[in-house]
């Protein structure tokens, strides 16, 4: 092979070794060289696409390529996800549409097409498992993979592989992605984040402490603004200040999740790369054109909500027994609410009917702007098999409901609808 394996670098677009002392590769003089000292030594990685859904719809219409495009719902809705121009200004994924307008009114705004985006997904994922079977999706558009085995097999170290497979990727699918190597899940993460676009970054073993010394508490994977308030006001803002606290003392103070809080911090991960890592959820929601009070249209906007999750729950073929409703208000506080089955459900009627007096206990002339449903604790099951030990009543109902599946399945979506949904159109996602 041409490729120098014993380098600690090498140009990403052409694999020629690189020196400690090049900016360019002395090959094809791209300025996308790649070093690190373990680079060849570390095989957990995570791959993130770059502005995924911006960059479909970029590719598929060339004359957006040097605009900005902004990927979201209408005037009230919010942002999907932004091109990199439009970030430049400002803009931010799950920001309000009339924000991100004021921040760049110029911007081409595309309603999301999620078929396209997933069909995309897929190419990507197939291009993923031929390096290694270990990849572990997190979302649409992005995985871990755990490419420890494969060198043998692809004649070339992990690093080597991730960069062709980030070529292949722009090449064969015209979109570009960010790569992140390290020697877990959690800093792999990190790492993809360092130097989007067409990133590649690394973070070894050697330098683990010290990196995650200089970061902001923020950085560890799910420490959001309310545990970073929390550690603030015990004067923790740093992951250094993490590193100096003692397992004990952190998890008398928050419990369990001191415990996370002192292994990653110190850049401690013994989680493995799963691809049978269950869904941990199945939800929906829609935000609204304008603030909704009403209870009624609330209700019958629940009811839509609950049939879209059963439709992808059946089609799954997953149960949950949690079932979890969320609001967002006007003024974008967000409230969450929780029931509980004795046996899973994927049932709409069922789902609806957990959800439905929660909505009710909430819906007492607040405004909202957004409604959404979703079940958890999730577990394979029969779809008609579901709900075996209902009363007579609620059997009956689910009789029903399998009934109109059939029927749907058949003559299409539309072709019969039920109860709460003759009082309205449906809303739209």
């Amino acid at each position: 092979m041409h490729r120098d394996e014993t380098a600690r670098g090498f140009c990403r677009d052409c694999f020629a070794p690189a020196g400690d002392d090049d900016r360019r590769c002395r090959s094809c003089r791209s300025p996308r060289l790649i070093r690190h000292p373990e680079l060849h030594n570390l095989s957990t990685a995570h791959l993130d696409c770059d502005a995924f859904y911006a960059a479909i719809e970029k590719r598929d219409n060339p004359d957006l390529r040097d605009k900005p495009v902004i990927v979201g719902g209408g005037h009230r809705g919010v942002v999907s996800t932004c091109c990199y121009i439009a970030r430049i200004q400002g803009v931010r994924s799950a920001m309000p549409m009339f924000t991100a307008l004021k921040l760049c009114p110029e911007a081409t705004v595309i309603a999301p097409n999620m078929a396209k985006y997933a069909a995309v997904g897929r190419e990507v994922r197939a291009l993923m498992l031929n390096l290694t079977p270990l990849v572990q999706p997190l979302s649409i558009d992005e995985a871990f993979l755990d490419l420890k085995g494969t060198e043998r097999l692809h004649g070339r170290t992990a690093a080597f592989s991730l960069a062709y497979l980030a070529l292949d990727i722009e090449k064969q699918i015209g979109i570009t992605v960010s790569i992140g190597l390290s020697h877990n899940k959690f800093l792999a993460k990190m790492a993809s984040d360092l130097d989007k676009p067409r990133g590649f970054s690394v973070i070894g073993k050697a330098e683990t402490l010290g990196f995650l010394a200089a970061r902001p508490v923020g950085a560890i994977w799910g420490v959001g603004k309310a545990m970073q308030a929390e550690l603030g006001k015990d004067g923790i803002t740093m992951i250094a200040q993490l590193q100096t606290r003692e397992k004990t003392d952190l998890m008398r103070r928050y419990g369990v999740l001191g415990a996370r809080l002192y292994h990653l911090a110190r850049g401690e991960d013994a989680r493995t790369v799963s691809p049978d890592d269950d869904t941990k959820s199945i939800s929906a929601e829609t935000t609204f054109d304008a603030d909704l009070s009403d209870y009624k249209t609330l209700e019958r906007i629940l009811w839509q909500m609950s049939e879209k999750v059963s439709g992808r729950a059946k089609k799954d073929r997953l149960a949950g027994r949690t079932v979890t409703l969320k609001l967002k208000t006007a003024d974008f506080k967000i409230r969450t609410r929780n029931a509980s089955f004795h046996e899973a459900t994927l049932l709409a009627d069922r789902i609806f009917s957990a959800a439905q007096p929660l909505l009710k206990r909430e819906a007492t002339g607040t405004a909202f702007r957004l409604l959404g449903v979703g079940i958890s604790q999730l577990s394979e099951i029969d779809p008609t098999a579901a709900d075996a030990s209902l009363d007579e009543r609620a059997a009956t109902r689910a009789k029903a409901e399998h009934a109109i599946d059939r029927l749907r399945e058949k003559f299409g979506n539309k072709s019969i609808e039920r109860g709460l949904a003759f009082e309205g159109e449906p809303e739209k996602d």
